[in-house]
């Protein structure tokens, strides 16, 4: 992977963290209205991470959670993976199913199917303010789902990305309930080469 990734400029991250920012601002409301529940978000943190810290973001590579992931397609291709700790993941099922809370313990293939649903809505909302700030064209793949330790999922993630590389520009928000219920965090993964594109399309050149 290009070293540019390991110098970014001031400029260069808070226009990449108000893209984030907007972003998050969607999908918080895209989710608060599917569950009926007020959706508080972190400012996004934007930070260049080594990929294999990212689990200890979620608890650790023990951790067990539910990961939706989706590639992007366009001229700035694009990883997107949305991590959510095992229970949270039952909390919003119990949520979109109209469930009384802690009666998921196992998810079924339409359990699955609604967190995949969620995933895409939340990669939509990500994807329409970047192409708002970049006039880029982006399509998100159909998601695929995985439960398993935050660490395995990392590992499939890699193999998708093809080790392309040991660092990954990070845009990553943290959603939580008003009652503490569901937590779930976001990241955006650009391909090498793709956040050029980006930055020269928000007119923030490296």
């Amino acid at each position: 992977m290009s070293e540019d990734i390991l110098s970014l400029s001031a400029l260069q991250l808070d226009a990449l963290r108000e893209i984030g920012n907007v972003g998050a601002g969607n999908s918080a409301t895209a989710l608060s209205q599917i569950i009926d529940r007020k959706i508080d978000m972190t400012v996004p943190q934007v930070a260049i991470m080594p990929l294999g810290d990212v689990p200890d973001v979620v608890g650790g590579p023990d951790a067990m959670v539910v990961g939706v992931f989706l590639r992007v397609y366009g001229l700035a291709p694009s990883s997107i993976l949305f991590l959510l700790p095992r229970e949270s993941a039952f909390y919003l099922v119990d949520m979109l199913m109209g469930r009384e809370q802690g009666s998921t313990t196992t998810l079924s293939s339409m359990d699955e199917s609604a967190l995949m649903e969620i995933g895409n809505i939340l990669a939509g909302a990500y994807l329409n303010a970047l192409s708002h700030f970049t006039n880029l064209t982006l399509l998100p793949s159909i998601p695929a789902l995985a439960i398993d330790m935050a660490g395995a999922i990392l590992s499939v993630v890699l193999i998708q990305l093809g080790q392309m590389g040991d660092h990954a520009l990070v845009i990553e928000t943290e959603f939580t309930t008003d009652n503490d219920g569901v937590k779930g965090h976001f990241f955006l993964i650009p391909d090498p080469g793709s956040l050029s594109t980006i930055l020269t399309a928000i007119g923030v050149k490296e």
